[in-house]
């Protein structure tokens, strides 16, 4: 893939499954053209704020709130005017929902360039990136709407109060690092990644706002496209451990390092750093001559940044803080005053004595009453377990009895060993149609159930019709005799069927009818195994999907309401 990009043409948005939230994009120096330490000092990057038309532009459609585009999208607020385009919050009355929308006269010299950035990028479709809903050429004006999220907050916001924790600014890098080089496979590029075009939902995720669009309206490009978007990514971790933006300049509500110091370390600018995200913001900040890391090699493209944090130590959640209940009060009724007048202040209450115990004659026939009961409660319950354990007797010496285990499963003797069976690989199988999510096969075997392999979402179910089934190969290495797998699922409710099938390759060129049956399994949990009567030996095993319960929108999973399943860990037997 070439390194040359223009941020319009080749160059595309991403999308989601569904509506989240988006602010306003941010604006851009009048020139158009900013490098990332450069746009640190634009003026009207946050949401809400105003800017002014650069010199020699073409103006901006005289439009105000209540005006109506394509009769669907009403204007309410302009929230940037600069450089011959202005930025909306809008709402689709079709849908009635809030947008956002981005105007310019049909005759701007960058219109066509939006016009194709934009409609790239509603082909993307990865959630990660706010999406594309419209783009649009009429009346004398270009238009391009967008998802507009008001739970979501810019990382801008976030830093305002402080660094983040480092749960937190490694779920940031980890996430934008992947979307971009998603993104980048595609030949798309960001160029205007900068805190305020990275966004974290209520749920948790990050979103990144502006793919290819922004860079558009400005007419930015770059020779190294990927580089640039690298070392944005290395400057908002950056941020996001120091509270510092990594250049001279004061930007986005930052302030800018000393002067004539040079890039320092960020464990050298704040105590207590994540030693790993340090080196990892170092090893990105590779670009227009700043100093990478000393002991790693720089990295250049968001997929390398993906490969290092992979091979970073993963950084936990941290444990919920435990909070004691409050002091447990007893009231007035349980301290036996109960319908008692109120002492006086200052008087002496007297100690109540405990009360005798039973004295009286009826009181020790009702001690002894009692004490008969018990034991012959005692003698009752031991006699029925002596029976018990005769019968079980009795039934151990019979030869022709078979023992049925918790899954309904029969055998003569003791369950035979096994022992765990490593994956060395795996790939997506596709029988018909497309692929599901190919790049995300290896998250089923990593020893992290919050991560994982999902299908597509299908209106049709819990059987899927449109296609004989999806699933993953996985790779043993070497041929294995295996007994057993055990999957750990996302979805629970209606039913998922599970297939297991032996075959000679990981590729998809096999056909499901030339490969052998090991077993099969059905569940409506979110845990599923597939036993296998009888031990086969092979290295490649197929884990095939059949049928999926109905879930609905998943932000944390990226996916639509539907039929479908996701398969968070896989592991073998022999």
């Amino acid at each position: 893939m070439a390194e040359r990009s223009t941020a319009a043409v080749d160059v595309a948005d991403n999308s989601g499954d569904e509506p989240l939230t988006a602010q306003a994009d941010e604006s851009s120096t009048a020139d158009g053209v900013a490098t990332n330490r450069e746009r640190g000092t634009d003026i009207d990057e946050a949401q809400g704020s105003g800017g002014t038309e650069g010199p020699g532009k073409a103006s901006a459609p005289e439009l105000h709130s209540g005006h109506k585009l394509a009769e669907r999208y009403r204007l309410e607020e302009c929230v940037t005017r600069l450089d011959g385009f202005s930025s909306w919050r809008a709402v689709d009355e079709k849908l009635r929902r809030a947008v956002g929308v981005h105007i310019l006269p049909a005759d701007h010299a960058r219109a066509r360039a939006v016009l194709a950035a934009a409609r790239s990028s509603a082909l993307l479709g990865d959630p990660r990136f706010v999406q594309v809903l419209d783009a649009v050429e009429e009346d004398d004006v270009v238009y391009v709407v967008h998802e507009w999220l008001p739970d979501a907050t810019e990382l801008t916001t976030l830093l305002a109060a402080g660094p983040l924790e480092v749960y937190d600014a490694y779920q940031m890098v980890t996430q934008v690092s992947a979307a971009m080089a998603a993104a980048h496979r595609e030949g798309l590029a960001h160029l205007r990644l900068n805190p305020n075009a990275v966004l974290r939902a209520s749920t948790g995720q990050w979103r990144i706002r502006g793919l290819a669009v922004n860079a558009a309206l400005r007419g930015i490009s770059s020779d190294t496209p990927q580089r640039a978007d690298t070392e944005a990514i290395g400057a908002l971790l950056y941020a996001s451990l120091t509270q510092r933006w990594p250049y001279e300049s004061d930007a986005y509500g930052l302030s800018g390092l000393p002067k004539d110091v040079g890039l320092i370390a960020p464990d050298q600018v704040r105590a207590g750093v994540h030693r790993g995200l340090s080196e990892l913001a170092m090893r990105a900040l590779a670009n227009d001559g700043a100093t990478a890391s000393r002991h790693e090699a720089a990295c250049t493209t968001p997929e390398e940044l993906v490969k290092a944090i992979g091979e970073m130590p993963r950084i936990r959640p941290p444990e919920p803080a435990f909070t004691a209940p409050p002091d447990y009060q007893r009231t007035t009724y349980q301290q036996g005053t109960y319908g008692r007048p109120a002492p006086r202040p200052g008087a002496t209450q007297p100690v109540a004595a405990p009360p005798p115990p039973l004295q009286s004659r009826t009181g020790k026939a009702l001690k002894w009453a009692v004490s008969a009961l018990l034991i012959a409660a005692l003698g009752l319950g031991s006699w029925q377990l002596a029976d018990a354990l005769m019968d079980r007797g009795k039934q151990s010496d019979d030869p022709n009895q078979t023992q049925t285990n918790d899954g309904g499963e029969k055998n003569g003797g003791k369950n035979k060993p096994t022992k765990p069976l490593k994956i060395t690989g795996s790939r997506e199988y596709v029988a018909e149609g497309d692929a599901q999510h190919p790049n995300d096969v290896g998250l089923t075997y990593d020893n992290d159930a919050s991560t994982g392999w999902r299908t597509n979402s299908y209106k049709d179910g819990p059987k899927i019709v449109i296609k004989p089934g999806v699933g993953i190969v996985y790779d043993l290495g070497s041929k294995q005799e295996v007994s057993a797998a055990t999957l750990s699922l996302r979805y629970g409710g209606d039913h998922t069927t599970l297939q297991l099938y032996a075959t000679d390759t990981l590729d998809s060129s096999t056909p499901l009818s030339s490969m052998k049956k090991l077993g099969q399994a059905t569940t409506s949990g979110l845990s599923a195994k597939v036993s296998v009567d009888k031990p086969v030996k092979t290295r490649y095993v197929l884990v095939w999907l059949t049928a999926m319960p109905y879930s609905g929108t998943d932000s944390a999973n990226y996916s639509q309401p539907g039929y479908k399943q996701a398969i968070t860990e896989v592991k073998f037997a022999g």
